[in-house]
């Protein structure tokens, strides 16, 4: 089971981390801090879900280094660094591989809680996506392969006697398959076919096979 979303702290400056922490909680926000960068990926697990507000620069392991770690391990957590004016460059060169966003220092209450607000509604989009992939990715892997090639002309728009006379099979062949693929996929029509593909984002995969 998935843990609860949080607001992960990363900061080694212990009087910042209180300051996030009571600013998130007085604003909803659940959290959790970390003193460094070495105890948050030690601690880190793949099912956590929220974001990340990182220092980019502390003792011991940066927020950089910590985010190229990040990387490696395929995390997906939305990271928003928190930055020095001197380390916007780096901030920016962040985003271009990936981070969320920055904040720079000294920052405002309300910009940082309404960025996090936007990173934690990022990542709990991401995750309702990768749960409708991983059913419909199931949901396919039941289709026979006759199934799947009536459900490739369904979704090219072909009338059944079309499918018939492509597969060469009877027309009430046709319209068994059709309803099978429906029922196993959970639909009720060509349209919510094509929709519950488009929203997973298989769809596009299977086009460019």
């Amino acid at each position: 089971m998935n843990q609860a979303p949080l607001a992960h702290i990363v900061d080694d400056d212990e009087a910042i981390r209180d300051a996030l922490e009571w600013l998130f909680q007085t604003r909803g926000v659940a959290c959790r801090s970390w003193s460094s960068a070495e105890a948050f990926l030690d601690a880190l697990q793949p099912d956590w879900r929220g974001c990340i507000v990182l220092d980019i620069r502390m003792d011991g392991m940066s927020g950089l280094a910590c985010f190229d770690v990040l990387r490696e391990r395929e995390c997906t957590l939305p990271v928003i660094f928190l930055t020095g004016h001197g380390d916007v460059p780096m901030a920016v060169s962040a985003l271009k591989n990936g981070a969320f966003d920055f904040v720079e220092k000294p920052f405002n209450d309300n910009d940082l809680v309404d960025l996090v607000d936007k990173a934690l509604e990022a990542d709990a989009r991401k995750q309702a996506q990768i749960a409708t992939r991983d059913t419909v990715a199931q949901r396919l892997a039941r289709l026979t392969t006759r199934e799947s090639e009536v459900m490739e002309l369904i979704l090219a728009g072909k009338y059944n006697k079309v499918i018939a006379d492509k597969l060469n099979i009877s027309m009430r062949t046709v319209e068994v398959h059709r309803a099978r693929v429906f029922e196993k996929m959970g639909v009720r029509s060509a349209v919510e076919l094509a929709q519950a593909l488009a929203t997973s984002g298989l769809r596009e995969s299977r086009e460019d096979e």
